[in-house]
């Protein structure tokens, strides 16, 4: 599986372009799955319990 890790410690810019992307969300990590945002590693492990996880990677192809 492919993925993107940007790195925005220290670098005001990219923490400001990820905000805009999460929605205001300045928080770290933030996931998107194809372009869709996620939100954070709680949001995430929901979706896993949920069982909704697998679908979203699987669009992945």
């Amino acid at each position: 599986m492919k993925f993107t890790e940007y790195k925005i410690d220290g670098n005001p810019e990219a923490r400001a372009q990820m905000a805009e992307r999460a929605n205001g969300s300045r928080t770290v990590p933030q996931i998107f799955i194809n372009q869709q945002h996620i939100g954070g590693c709680d949001q995430l492990y929901q979706l896993d319990r949920e069982g909704k996880l697998d679908g979203l990677l699987l669009e992945l192809g």
